[in-house]
């Protein structure tokens, strides 16, 4: 008979074998994300993950990338030159939809979806261009200002405040009024809104700095000589950017809504360029009898404005910890 074996007892080799197997195994991999390059998580890796898990974000996007595609390409979306003066009859105005024209016609004839997808460049080549003067200039006084404080700070502010007095559709309607003709149409409109435009941002990009600037990481930067410079832009900056980043998205769809209004009021975008209100403006004194040529520009209006209104949301929720 072959002897039994002996049962495992502490400190047998056996038992060392099953613990150093036990203290070497990996551990098992944690649901949710997981960081397949070992590098530390920041806001915006983090902020990222949580993007593209939000059905607000992604439809937005969606939307967003078709409109820039129709910006720079619309011949991909029309065979109809809108500029040409032979696409336009009329004999055919106020026609309703057919199969060559699926908005049917406006009050001169002329195809109104051709207009609707060639009047998409400038409505957002405006918001966009708009956007990018407000957030450099507001975001660069108000760094300056938040870091700078005393003196410079209390001068910034109360001209910011001035600014803040003037209602912005009123402001830029005056300064486009004034200087009508004097300059292109669609760069008169960016100046307009840009002047009444900047004060927010320098608000958000101010506060976030004055609450970044006591950190501790710009207190070791200072014990260790850093300058001005270097630390406004390498260590404030990135770590205020996020509310600035969220401001801008918001008012981007603004300003595309502020073009349309002043272009309505006949101060913006002047004929023979194109956008989406000052089609809205061609088409309200006919609209009882012709809706379309009013209601298609106004359709892809609001459908932007809430694009870009969605995706300042889901970016707001994704940079505030707070809402997560």
């Amino acid at each position: 008979m072959s002897n039994p074996t002996p049962p495992v007892g502490p400190g047998l080799p056996e038992t060392q074998t099953l613990v150093s197997d036990t203290a070497t195994a990996p551990a098992p991999a944690r649901e949710g994300r997981q960081d397949k390059s070992n590098k530390p998580a920041s806001l915006w890796s983090d902020a990222w993950y949580d993007l593209r898990r939000r059905p607000m974000f992604i439809i937005s996007v969606i939307i967003i990338l078709i409109l820039l595609v129709m910006s720079f390409w619309p011949s991909l979306f029309t065979s109809i030159d809108p500029f040409n003066a032979r696409t336009c009859d009329l004999s055919t105005a106020r026609q309703g939809p057919s199969a060559g024209h699926l908005f049917g016609r406006d009050n001169q004839g002329c195809d109104v979806y051709a207009r609707t997808i060639y009047g998409a460049r400038n409505s957002i080549v405006i918001g966009v261009l708009t956007t990018l003067i407000t957030t450099l200039v507001g975001g660069l006084l108000g760094i300056i200002a938040g870091f700078r404080a005393g003196v410079v700070d209390t001068v910034a502010s109360r001209v910011t405040e001035i600014f803040f007095a003037i209602p912005p559709i009123l402001g830029a309607l005056l300064i486009a009024a004034t200087f009508r003709g004097r300059a292109n149409s669609i760069l008169l409109v960016i100046i307009a809104l840009a002047v009444l435009g900047w004060p927010m941002t320098y608000r958000i990009m101010r506060a976030a700095v004055i609450t970044a600037k006591s950190q501790d990481f710009v207190v070791a930067a200072r014990a260790l000589g850093a300058g001005a410079g270097r630390i406004m832009f390498r260590h404030l900056l990135p770590n205020s950017l996020a509310p600035v980043i969220v401001v801008a998205t918001i008012n981007l769809g603004s300003f595309i809504a502020a073009e349309a209004a002043l272009s309505f009021l006949g101060v913006g975008v002047q004929s023979p360029d194109i956008s989406w209100g000052l089609m809205i403006a061609d088409a309200r004194n006919r609209f009882l009898e012709a809706q379309l040529p009013l209601v298609f520009p106004a359709v892809f209006l609001s459908v932007t404005v809430l694009a870009f209104i969605m995706m300042g949301d889901a970016v707001r929720d994704a940079l505030d910890p707070k809402l997560r």
